[in-house]
């Protein structure tokens, strides 16, 4: 590697998002990168020029490991969708002024799929142009959604999050002796896809049963046969716990958050933001059945829970992110790592490159 490497994290973070950032630093480190630039902010922060050498941060393999286990994006990140390359190209006329100002050889996003939607555009336009730069995608999110890999660094540490927070809940319920039943409602992340709220099952021991009701994005969500399920597991027991995910819609496909007034926000990629299924229901539940109910919602507590990360998670984010630098300095460009499963027992990863208009937005 002669040149330059510029990293950026875009995005939700994740419990992991820098156990990858630190990947990226290492592998570009030795395999002989002059410098390694961090993009402050994302692209959105870049268009602005502020990015920072991330050696003035990173001294030695101390700071590595404590990259490795701190919350949140170290860098900082966005929701910034850049623009079909036609409705404004001199936003990626200015990228490459400063790509090659900056003397950059690599290009690394870590993100989910909207962030690989920035690296298939910028991918794109250095191609059509004769750039020479290279990007590569690195793979984040705890929702677990993205096509072509066996799983996404994040998961793991929200799944363990998630299902040991609901462990402690049903505890919570079970000490107790109500004179009344409770009916406890939990939230958790998952727009589309029902990963995190199902990893609430995990919870599940000899110390407790697990969710009494699990409802995923996946299937319409009933809420007169919601109520009948709950009113049927009273007469049964004194304690509910349901586990529902944000993203759960009525037949007609409206978010059940909705109902409850929902959010008027909506980020650069339209995406609205989810909350409120949680606190909708636990009054519906009060008000048709009578009993006292609880909402509880996970929030972005699920995300960054860096107490809980998960080891496993911890290697696998900061493999992505060798891997990334690895690959783009061998020449591949407009890809995104994945994470290929090799054994289940032992459990045995490694990882793979993609072609990211297989991914982006899928």
């Amino acid at each position: 590697m002669k040149g330059n490497v510029i990293v950026g994290q875009s995005g939700g973070p994740t419990a992991v998002i820098n156990s990858s950032l630190a990947g990226v630093y290492r592998t570009a480190k030795d395999r002989g990168a002059k410098k390694v630039y961090g993009m402050m902010f994302g692209i959105q922060g870049f268009l602005d020029e502020q990015y920072v050498d991330l050696s003035d941060y990173i001294k030695n393999e101390l700071d590595i490991e404590i990259l490795k286990r701190t919350p949140s994006a170290f860098l900082g990140t966005c929701r910034y969708k850049l623009p079909a390359i036609h409705e404004n190209k001199e936003i990626y006329e200015k990228i490459f002024e400063i790509l090659n100002r900056l003397e950059i050889e690599c290009f690394i996003y870590i993100g989910g799929n909207d962030s690989m939607d920035t690296i298939k555009k910028l991918s794109d336009y250095a191609i059509v142009t004769g750039q020479p730069q290279k990007f590569v995608g690195v793979p984040k999110t705890i929702d677990n959604d993205l096509a072509l890999t066996d799983h996404t660094p994040g998961y793991g540490s929200a799944a363990k999050y998630i299902a040991t927070s609901t462990k402690e809940i049903i505890r919570d319920g079970l000490g107790f002796s109500y004179k009344k039943s409770l009916v406890t409602i939990i939230e958790i992340m998952g727009r589309n896809a029902g990963w995190l709220t199902g990893a609430s099952a995990l919870s599940k021991g000899e110390d407790c049963d697990g969710p009494d009701l699990i409802y995923l994005p996946e299937i319409p969500f009933e809420v007169d046969d919601f109520v009948e399920r709950v009113s049927r597991l009273l007469q049964e027991k004194s304690t509910v716990v349901v586990a529902v995910s944000e993203g759960i819609k009525l037949k007609g496909g409206r978010y059940v958050c909705e109902a409850s007034g929902g959010s008027d926000y909506v980020d650069a990629f339209g995406h609205v933001q989810l909350t409120g299924s949680a606190n909708y229901l636990a009054g519906v539940v009060r008000e048709r059945i009578g009993c006292k109910t609880r909402a509880i919602e996970f929030s972005t507590l699920q995300r960054s829970a860096s107490h809980l990360a998960s080891r496993v998670d911890i290697n696998e984010a900061f493999m992505v992110g060798g891997a990334a630098v690895k690959a783009a300095d061998e020449g591949d460009s407009g890809k995104m790592v994945v994470i290929d499963r090799v054994s289940d027992d032992p459990y045995q990863c490694a990882t793979g490159i993609y072609d990211v208009h297989k991914i982006a937005n899928d």
